[in-house]
């Protein structure tokens, strides 16, 4: 008898081996509850500075010192609530503890926010007079320069106080759409090319199905996924819609220009750097994945390009299946480029269970890496049973490795640099596993294989976030407009973006327009393009280090040591790119276009 979907193993019955282990984070539950309780009861340790800042350069560095300590324990709290509920959606104890810590972290918010409001209301000079007056205040000058910029969008104490507590509420559109997303969608099971019944999940989908070597299972996969979607595509496009709205309201009460502008003021990116990713890649890659499109429709004889076949296998006889340890190895030999700390630090993530990579009933899709302060990394991932899955596990070794050194190299308040940045060192170690695996073989088979997971990294961070990104600027543009969000509206849109950057090389159905439902980052402020200025980075950064070795390597560790030091521009000049300029984003293009050249070369031979 076939497997449902919903008979996926629970995640009770997952091998221990496949899963983190948060004891770095608390040993027990209990000591979990109790150090959740005692950062509530220490908040007065802060707020006793209510009020004093002003006084003096020592009352304003003890009261940073205290916020920092207080943040730093905190955050192990948050973190391990919502690791252990990333696991297991369905579990309704898990999801308790979560909205505990994001009740405190309301709490938390709420009590502190008289830090930023009174160092932001501190008259003209008087932060440059406290630097010069107590050296200890030299770690927070970044932290204190960038609240001086804000005093032009800040709001009255009483108002900083009261929405700083709405937290929780502020970002219940992403809890229910990843409530709705992993706990209550049940998918269909559809029929492979031999008939059987196979179950589905948005995990397996995205995983597997998607980039099946069977058009009969890419196909009735993404109608029996979307059949699911468009059941709950008004629901979900309501809960986006409260996002939107919410970020614009904020971006008037805060008298910015726009939406868009607020949300590029924290990440400290110009309006130019930020169309330059969407616009330049849009127009110039275009042209290179049309001629990949039709490539794969030759290659693999099918009748038309769909939007279900876009990511099929262009070699699909040729797979390297592997099991994860087998893929870890790789991963490890790959970055061993990078020098002795790093690659320990590889070495112990891999042998110490940093990683979940287990697949089970109610665990979050895709891949992340979350780095607590204070403790390592964690990544959670599930693993494909193919080496694509050694490029993911790269990818988030690369936020591991990036939090890692920041953590080591600086204070809490100085670790995180822009968004604009953070994609960077991820990217960067797939494309040294990349490298790696070319450099490493003859054979013309496996190197056209090596290419085709480099354009999957392409493909990810150029086309699926990027065009990710143009779907939130033409939103938000309309939400201020006053236009309603609507399931029907966004679609439309999703569809008119995915058929301007495909042209004729792919026929999009009406499902393709649902994929506005796919990702949570819609979530999460402007971080879709993001992606792509990441790429941009490590795509050139990576060809220095091939070049040049060793130095080119201690350059990058340098960056990744900043943490949050600097400004995301300063910190990329710092690896030797330019992002205030165009060429670097034409110059990662024109390389994926050498890419899919040199595909397109092996099939005529």
């Amino acid at each position: 008898m076939a497997k449902k979907s919903n008979d996926r193993i629970k995640r009770q019955n997952v091998d221990e081996k496949q899963t983190w282990d948060l004891s770095a984070l608390f040993e027990t539950k209990s000591d979990w509850e109790k150090e959740l309780k005692a950062v509530k009861d220490d908040l007065p340790e802060v707020t006793n500075y209510k009020g004093k800042i002003g006084k003096s350069a020592g009352e304003l560095l003890e009261c940073l010192e205290e916020k920092e300590k207080l943040l730093e324990r905190f955050n192990l709290v948050s973190m391990y609530a919502n690791l252990r509920q990333s696991v297991d959606h369905t579990d309704p104890e898990r999801q308790k503890d979560a909205a505990k810590a994001s009740d405190a972290q309301s709490t938390v918010n709420s009590e502190l926010s008289f830090v930023e409001t009174e160092i932001i209301k501190l008259p003209d000079g008087k932060v440059d007079q406290f630097l010069n007056e107590e050296p200890g205040l030299e770690p927070f000058e970044r932290y204190l320069s960038d609240l001086q910029n804000r005093k032009a969008h800040a709001l009255g104490e009483e108002t900083e106080e009261t929405l700083a507590a709405l937290g929780s509420l502020f970002s219940s559109p992403y809890n229910i759409y990843n409530r709705g997303k992993l706990s209550d969608m049940q998918f269909d099971p559809f029929i492979d090319d031999e008939g059987n019944e196979i179950p589905l999940s948005f995990a397996l989908y995205a995983g597997k199905y998607a980039s099946s070597p069977s058009s009969a299972v890419r196909r009735n996969s993404y109608e029996a996924f979307n059949k699911t979607l468009n059941q709950y595509k008004h629901t979900f496009a309501a809960t986006y819609a409260t996002q939107v709205n919410q970020e614009v309201a904020m971006s008037r009460l805060r008298s910015y220009d726009s939406v868009t502008d607020m949300l590029l003021h924290d990440q400290q990116v110009t309006r130019e750097m930020y169309d330059n990713q969407l616009d330049i890649i849009q127009e110039e890659l275009a042209p290179h994945m049309r001629r990949y499109a039709k490539l794969k429709k030759r290659v693999l004889g099918l009748d038309k390009m769909t939007n279900a076949d876009l990511k099929a296998p262009l070699d699909p006889d040729y797979k390297i299946e592997t099991s994860y340890d087998e893929a870890a190895e790789t991963v490890q030999e790959a970055l061993e480029i990078m020098g002795p700390e790093y690659s320990e630090m590889i070495k112990t993530a891999l042998s110490e269970r940093w990683v979940d990579y287990a697949d089970n009933v109610g665990k979050s899709t895709g891949a992340f890496c979350s780095s607590p302060y204070g403790a390592h990394p964690y990544v959670l991932m599930t693993w494909p049973d193919t080496m694509r899955g050694a490029f993911t596990l790269a990818h988030e070794l690369g936020h591991a490795g990036h939090f890692y050194l920041a953590g080591k190299n600086q204070r809490m308040v100085n670790t995180r640099p822009s968004r604009y940045f953070i994609e960077a060192p991820s990217t960067m170690n797939e494309m040294l596993l990349g490298n790696h695996l070319l450099s490493n073989t003859e054979d013309k088979r496996k190197r056209r294989w090596v290419i085709l997971q480099l354009l999957g990294t392409y493909y990810h961070n150029f086309v699926t976030h990027l065009l990710e990104g143009e779907l939130q600027r033409r939103v938000y543009q309309l939400a201020e407009e006053g236009e309603p969000l609507t399931s029907d509206l966004l679609s439309k849109l999703k569809l008119k973006v995915l058929k301007n950057f495909w042209g004729d090389s792919v026929e999009m159905d009406e499902g393709a327009g649902l994929t506005w439902m796919h990702q949570p980052h819609y979530y999460m402020g402007l971080y879709p393009y993001t992606y792509s200025a990441g790429l941009t980075v490590s795509t050139l950064v990576s060809r220095q280090i091939l070049d040049e070795g060793k130095p080119a390597v201690e350059k990058w560790l340098d960056v990744l040591r900043a943490g949050g030091t600097m400004k995301p521009l300063d910190l990329i000049k710092k690896a030797g790119v330019d992002m205030s300029k165009p060429e670097p984003i034409r110059e990662a293009v024109a390389h994926v276009g050498k890419l899919i050249k040199e595909l397109e070369e092996s099939f005529e031979d």
